[in-house]
């Protein structure tokens, strides 16, 4: 959530910056001012009758002190007559404090300078690539023929068991998995982050913490009886651990890694973009967060970044690296890179990571917050960033690695996976 001061302090700029993200309706920013002028008007309005309240009713204990009886009297009828006019006040007050709120979340997050403008993911910026494109014999297949070839993953019956775009891994399938989420993990660790498993549903406050309320309920799954949100991605629990904290400043960066699976509802995906393991309701995802020290966000996130790009390596998967043009962004992001690895056997680019600062858009809503050296309150920043989602990393790595003799690993996951090919 924005800060209400950024908005105040240059309201045209906030609105140019907004249509790089091209966000249109301009005129809610004018709108929250208005509503905040009014809660301070309505704030004072009730700050001087309670202030003569308070001094009124002071008058009446010196008065019976006094024995002045009838005059204190009259003084608490004028309190009565006081008290009952707050009460309307409050109430506006109130109301005008929750519209305030309610218009306020509908602002996405400022994009950072060098975000490039764009509405499509075609505007985005290619940073820079890495690794070869292997070149396949000429009977290479796509990763859902390897799939049936190895009988490692049934979408037949995952449809069964709960419905399509659900995947059942199954033998060397399931064990290769487990081996990436393993590898994941250690590499992760090893880089200084600590290891979190966490609850796969959260509560309303936890999705709204991180900025998946109000934008995005629609992709989540819902539990309504309970109003628990199946987690779109680990990155919602572990930046909640800190929810509503204020930590020591010596303690930033907190680095934080966590598997997870993720459900997302998908609505509206269909077509050969989505065919096998492109696109699917439920996948495992390794996520990094990190909670920082708001001078060192961008530095963070080049770091991240570079982390990220040595796990690919460490994969032996061609790559490339984007940044993420205005309309390509979250609702939440300041400034996205995207990691993409290429499908061999697809031709085209699948997307893997996303790398992304959110600077204090989600610590205003988590109010997560450190005391700076003079010890004033100030927020945080977060970033997060996949490390890495499976399903399109399986997919490469059998499309990529495909050979007469079975699917050839990476040597980095051999002692995961207990051997050198899939067979």
């Amino acid at each position: 959530m924005l800060q209400l001061q950024v908005l105040k302090q240059n309201p045209e700029e906030v609105k140019d910056r907004l249509t790089i993200k091209n966000f249109t309706d301009l005129s809610l920013v004018d709108t929250i001012i208005s509503l905040d002028e009014e809660r301070k008007k309505t704030q004072l309005e009730f700050d001087n009758n309670q202030a003569i309240v308070n001094s009124t009713s002071k008058e009446i204990g010196g008065l019976m002190a006094k024995g002045k009886k009838d005059e204190a009297e009259i003084k608490k009828q004028e309190v009565a007559t006081l008290k009952a006019t707050l009460l309307p006040i409050s109430e506006k007050l109130n109301a005008v404090e929750k519209l305030l709120q309610d218009e306020l979340v509908k602002l996405p997050n400022l994009p950072a300078d060098i975000v490039p403008k764009g509405k499509t993911p075609e505007d985005n910026i290619v940073v820079r690539e890495g690794g070869t494109k292997p070149m396949l014999q000429a009977d290479a297949v796509p990763h859902w023929d390897l799939i049936k070839k190895y009988d490692i993953v049934d979408f037949e019956t995952g449809a069964k068991i709960t419905g399509s775009g659900f995947a059942l891994f199954k033998g060397q399938g399931a064990k290769l998995q487990r081996s990436l989420i393993q590898y994941f993990l250690d590499f992760n660790t090893t880089a200084g982050y600590t290891e979190f498993h966490p609850p796969f549903m959260v509560n309303e406050a936890s999705a709204y913490g991180t900025g998946q309320l109000p934008d995005k309920e629609g992709q989540m799954y819902h539990m309504q009886e309970d109003n628990f949100f199946m987690i779109p991605t680990s990155e919602v629990p572990i930046t909640n651990i800190y929810r509503n904290d204020i930590v020591k400043a010596e303690e930033l960066p907190i680095k934080m890694t966590a598997y997870s699976p993720c459900f997302r509802r998908e609505a509206g995906s269909f077509g050969k973009d989505v065919r096998g393991l492109n696109r699917v309701h439920q996948f495992e995802k390794v996520e990094l967060v990190q909670i920082v020290h708001p001078d060192k966000s961008y530095e963070v996130l080049d770091e991240m970044v570079s982390h990220v790009e040595k796990l690919l390596q460490s994969l032996e998967l061609p790559y490339r690296i984007l940044r993420l043009c205005g309309g390509d962004m979250s609702f939440a992001s300041a400034l996205t890179y995207d990691f993409e690895v290429y499908s061999a056997a697809q031709e085209k680019w699948l997307e893997v990571s996303s790398v992304s600062n959110f600077e204090s858009f989600q610590s205003n809503r988590l109010k997560t917050r450190y005391k700076d050296e003079n010890g004033k309150t100030q927020l945080v920043h977060t970033l997060n960033g996949s490390s890495l989602a499976l399903p399109r990393i399986i997919a490469c790595l059998l499309e990529n690695n495909q050979t007469a003799d079975g699917i050839q690993l990476p040597a980095a996951i051999h002692s995961y996976f207990g051997a050198s090919v899939l067979q």
